[in-house]
């Protein structure tokens, strides 16, 4: 039997290894329209991650996004659509609930972020007008018409195309062409009716508009320079390096304002406590308090302690330096705070309320006192947005006999010859000014100074038409100072000797007293 050879298998050479496409390149078979959004993306995410880096470092100058150059992605919308679902529902405080949010989108880029912060936040600057739009709908429940319209009054009717828009675009085009002139004035101002009143009535109607314009806006990043620790063109020179633009304030001697808003937190001037963020008008109030080395202060509702650290700055780490205030969880952030900015004159102490005994104990021991009184923080809604549509006419009463309360303890801390000052960050008469003639009333061994001499003292000079248009009183509006809105009263006691000859004058016969007049 004839042995078969087998054929030697036909080697066959190795497959030609075929290039592969990066995640930038394009198919062959992707259209034009295809082709320019996958362009969008990859600029979208080169930014991300260039940004990413920044914020590695710790500084991020967190570019502006400019109208007509924002082109929304299908992402962005259904992530807002989410957003807004939750936030719109004015449940809780905003920035907590956008906090939340974030926290559980990891994933998210730098910018994309941005983008979802800015929108969330000129949706509910500008939730009236949206509202007046959508009717009989309510954002809240239509959480996707209320996100696509948005972007598109934020960022104009090209910044998203049909794809993103889908079954939505005919119904939202049709809202963004609404006229909002037609709307009444309230909505047209973005302020809730009983709000926009009061303004009204303090203000009159032309500058009414003016507070509630600037109040949709959103506000300047302002650094307050921690002098124990650096110089106010040392710090604009480090930002400079950087490319950060910033400029010595108008009116604070140590605040600087950015231009832009970048991620200062993780900076090393932030982590060494050479900077603290910090509103122009609040740095002004805690000059106003007039603390100096060796005082014994009370920042009475210290808060978070912003006031508190430029006081301890004011006094430079001298004398006592007492933080109450009644939310233990707040007043227990303000250590490691303290510790960065290098004081070691603050005491912080939570109490029960304005009437705790261990206040009782230091009557009449204090030589400044400063109450940052609990108020509706009107004066903060281009911070707080939200907080405008979560107010009530009830709230408001409340929030008000805490004022008067609040105030009739704290000044019982001051000795004679000591200074009070009572401030809030709020634009309504009836927690600023009627509060203060209220308590002077029945107080008169207090006295009113002018708040604007009180800073010129210290080298701090207000707008010359500010005394005659808010008298005594130190008042700030974001549509006049380009600042939060504040108001403070400076109190001042009358000495003891003051006091006695003042009593003295009363018990004097009437008759007597009128005819040294004529004489």
């Amino acid at each position: 039997m004839t042995e078969t050879k087998k054929k030697p298998a036909k080697k066959m050479p190795f497959a030609p290894v075929r290039p592969r496409r990066t995640k930038t390149e394009d198919s062959p078979r992707m259209t034009e329209r295809q082709r320019a959004a996958r362009k969008r993306q990859n600029i979208a995410n080169q930014q991300n991650r260039s940004e990413n880096r920044s914020r590695k470092e710790g500084l991020h100058r967190g570019a502006k996004l400019v109208p007509g150059e924002v082109r929304i992605t299908g992402l962005i919308a259904d992530e807002l659509t989410r957003a807004f679902a939750v936030i719109l529902k004015l449940d809780g405080p905003a920035d907590q609930l956008m906090k939340a949010f974030f926290k559980s989108n990891p994933k998210l880029g730098a910018r994309d972020r941005q983008i979802l912060a800015e929108a969330i936040f000129f949706g509910l600057r500008h939730l009236g007008g949206i509202a007046w739009r959508m009717k009989p709908m309510k954002p809240a429940r239509v959480p996707r018409v209320s996100a696509l319209l948005t972007l598109m009054l934020q960022y104009g009717p090209d910044c998203m195309n049909k794809a993103v828009l889908k079954g939505d675009a005919e119904v939202v085009e049709r809202l963004y062409k609404t006229d909002i002139t037609k709307a009444p004035k309230h909505i047209q101002d973005e302020m809730p009716q009983w709000i926009y009143d009061r303004l009204v009535e303090q203000f009159g109607p032309e500058e009414a508009h003016a507070v509630c314009t600037a109040s949709s806006g959103s506000a300047p990043l302002d650094l307050r320079v921690n002098t124990l620790k650096a110089k106010r063109e040392d710090v604009l020179a480090e930002l400079a390096e950087h490319g950060i633009v910033g400029s010595a304030m108008r009116f604070a001697p140590d605040g600087i304002r950015l231009a832009d808003k970048p991620a200062l937190i993780r900076s090393p001037m932030y982590q060494e406590g050479r900077i603290d963020v910090q509103d122009e008008g609040s740095q002004l109030i805690a000059r106003l308090v007039g603390a100096k080395r060796g005082d014994m202060v009370c920042d009475f509702c210290a808060g978070a302690g912003g006031k508190t650290l430029a006081l301890g700055a004011l006094m430079r780490s001298t004398g006592r330096l007492y933080a109450f205030d009644v939310n233990e969880k707040r007043l227990a952030g303000l250590t490691p705070r303290m510790r960065r900015a290098g004081l070691s004159n603050v005491y912080p102490m939570a109490i029960r309320d304005e009437k705790d005994n261990r206040i009782k104990r230091l009557r009449g021991k204090f030589d400044k006192v400063l109450i940052d009184a609990p108020c509706t923080g009107t004066g903060t809604l281009r911070r707080n947005p939200d907080l405008k549509w979560r107010l009530s006419p009830e709230e408001l009463a409340r929030i008000n006999g805490l004022q008067h309360s609040i105030l009739e303890e704290a000044a019982k801390l001051v000795k004679a010859g000591g200074r009070v000052v009572y401030a809030t960050c709020s634009m309504l008469k009836v927690e600023d000014q009627d509060v203060v003639e209220a308590f002077l009333a029945s107080h008169p061994e207090f006295e009113l100074l002018n708040a604007a001499e009180v800073l010129a003292k210290q080298g701090i000079e207000l707008p010359s038409w500010q005394t005659g248009r808010f008298g005594n009183y130190f008042v700030m509006l974001p549509n006049l100072h380009d600042t939060d809105g504040f108001f403070a009263a400076v109190l001042q006691k009358k000495s003891d000797a003051g006091v006695k000859a003042e009593e003295k004058e009363k018990k004097r016969p009437a008759e007597t007293q009128r005819k040294e007049t004529l004489s």
